[in-house]
């Protein structure tokens, strides 16, 4: 090999490597032992310059540095990519066990304080648990029993009332500027009508897979009465296990972060209740205040709703409206509207930032897009938990990037820091020692 321009070659390079790997105050090829340290010198030397004078491949030397950083970026983004994908298809193909999971974790951060709370207080483990679920379950079917009582009293004179409201309708269109014939809307009508017969069949299907639906139903109704009563009696066993899946080290991360994922999750759910609990009041308030039918059920249906954040008291806070347009009149039906409006004023401005903010720390706009992305993903059950897995994800992230669970790593002796080593049957007496840095030779073991 020909030494080049302005480029030391092999003598230089093992000469300069010699000198500095020669203990200070020697020179080199002096002292006891010379012969050997110079060969250990002369092998690492080759070693050392096989590395830096390897052959140009021709690719290297021709694409600019910017390039081979956003090429090595991209492979390992697709390839990140690819796996949140299967995951995801893995989920949607599992949506019958995973929804009613989600369901039951869900529900458990919120049921989990008061079995913690009557524990405390001297009562049975099983008693306690007993009663939350059994008060979980009253709640929400005390709403829909109110909801429907009162939607049963006022069908009573529906047809009459959605005549009355369709020839006040009828009346306004033929006056309003659109200058619209009677002709004309009887024409409109019946194509609505026409368009829903073509779809009769959609509806058809629907009702013949009802009974498939139904059986989908109870089945996650009895998954997630089953996942809620273990989360309940066992919940930390079942998250020491996962924790006991990871490696060692990742142990203590894993934990942390799991524990603040889970304070986040519970906190949302206080959070979205107290939140919901406004936006029934108001928007169902409203109602009965300007006289619209159904207010009861319009608070029900909001109260539930809002369990999807913006845009669920949004969506029905408009079946509000429609209500109001059908029921009452146009006037009061935009009186209704900035009800809807006020109330989702004082959510955003003020419920959002002060509150859900502060629980899930995730900012609106960002809600908006995880509620926009997880009902295209999944519908309903998409936009119900795209938030909260948004907020812990975001919260467990954010803790193992902080770094204060390297305090909690466990202590592992030197030389056993690699499992490999653990299988390797060593001769008795033998030891092996580390590497010193500041010495070019190395001791392998001493029999």
């Amino acid at each position: 090999m020909t030494e080049s321009a302005g480029r030391p070659g092999w003598s230089a390079l093992l000469t300069g490597r010699r000198r500095r790997a020669a203990p200070i105050g020697r020179e080199p090829g002096s002292g006891p032992g010379t012969g050997a340290r110079t060969a250990a010198g002369e092998r690492a030397g080759a070693a050392a310059i096989a590395v830096v004078s390897a052959p140009p491949n021709g690719v290297d030397e021709n694409v600019p540095a910017g390039i081979r950083l956003a090429g090595a970026w991209s492979w390992r983004l697709l390839a990140v990519f690819a796996v949140i994908a299967v995951f995801l298809f893995v989920v949607v193909q599992l949506r019958l066990i995973v929804i009613p999971l989600l369901i039951a974790v869900l529900v458990s951060s919120i049921v989990a304080p008061f079995v913690s709370f009557l524990v405390r207080h001297r009562w049975p483990k099983g008693l306690a648990i007993a009663v939350a679920v059994l008060t979980t379950l009253l709640v929400p079917a005390a709403l829909i029993t109110l909801a429907a009582t009162q939607l049963a009293g006022g069908l009573s004179g529906l047809s009459d009332r959605l005549a009355g409201s369709y020839g006040d309708l009828k009346a306004l269109l033929l006056a309003s500027p659109l200058h619209l014939t009677e002709p004309q809307i009887n024409d409109y009508l019946q194509q609505a009508l026409a368009a829903i017969q073509a779809d009769s069949q959609v509806f058809l299907s629907g009702a013949l897979s009802l009974g498939t639906s139904l059986g989908h139903g109870l089945t996650g109704l009895l998954l997630t009465l089953f996942s809620l009563l273990f989360l309940l009696i066992d919940g930390p066993g079942i998250w020491a296990w996962i924790v006991r899946i990871f490696p060692r080290r990742a142990r203590a991360a894993i934990d942390g972060a799991g524990q603040a994922g889970w304070t986040t999750l519970g906190n949302f759910a206080k959070v979205q209740i107290l939140v919901a609990s406004i936006d029934a009041l108001g928007i169902g308030l409203g109602a009965f205040l300007l006289g619209v039918p159904l207010a009861i059920p319009i608070g029900v249906l909001v109260f539930l709703g809002s369990f999807i954040p913006i845009v669920g008291a949004v969506a029905t806070g408009a079946v509000a409206v429609v209500i109001a347009l059908l029921f009452n009149s146009w006037p009061i039906a935009l009186a209704m509207l900035g009800v809807v409006l006020l109330v989702q004023q004082v959510e955003g401005h003020v419920l959002q930032p002060l509150i859900m903010g502060t629980a899930v720390k995730v900012h609106p706009l960002g809600v908006v897009l995880v509620v926009a992305a997880g009902s295209l993903l999944a519908g309903i059950p998409g936009a119900l938990f795209a938030v909260p897995v948004a907020a812990v994800l975001n919260v467990m992230i954010n803790y193992i990037q902080g770094g204060s669970w390297r305090a909690d790593l466990p202590d592992v002796p030197r030389g056993t820091g690699s499992p490999l080593w653990r299988t390797v049957p060593q001769r008795p007496g033998f030891t092996r020692t580390r590497r010193n840095p500041s010495s070019t030779t190395t001791t392998e073991g001493t029999p």
